[in-house]
């Protein structure tokens, strides 16, 4: 697996502030981010670059993270997605989709550690809280 120093990851998120503060978070710790606005934009960069990890969001326009994970996984199978989003109540079969799952109110020290964890071969389904040290 990719190594802090050199993994790309991808955010999908429609929410442009959040998907920027993501972004720095991510480079600040030595990851590659690229970014999409929008479910078709995700799968069009997903398609087109090397991507090590995918940070997803659910709720969006057009496509919602279930359609936008189903596709990918159809694309390249094995990249991880962890999928990051304020909505609670998540349809079991979008959970399955996916590798990892954590809360948008959870912090970036909860989704660091998810990132790595999944980079390092984390096994899937498992859903990360805050209670990590």
């Amino acid at each position: 697996m990719k190594t802090t120093n050199n993994a790309q990851i991808l955010c999908v998120d429609d929410e442009t502030t959040g998907l920027m503060v993501r972004k720095l978070t991510l480079e600040s710790k030595g990851y590659r981010a690229l970014t999409a606005e929008s479910g078709p934009e995700g799968l069009s960069v997903f398609s087109q670059e090397s991507v090590d990890l995918v940070v997803l969001d659910y709720m969006m326009p057009v496509m919602n993270g279930h359609e936008v994970a189903n596709r990918m996984r159809q694309i390249k199978p094995s990249v991880p997605i962890l999928l990051l989003s304020a909505y609670v109540d998540l349809p079991p079969e979008t959970l399955a989709l996916v590798d990892r799952y954590v809360m948008k109110g959870e912090g970036p020290i909860v989704l660091l550690a998810a990132i790595a964890d999944l980079l390092d071969g984390g096994a899937r389904p498992r859903r990360l809280t805050a209670t990590l040290k």
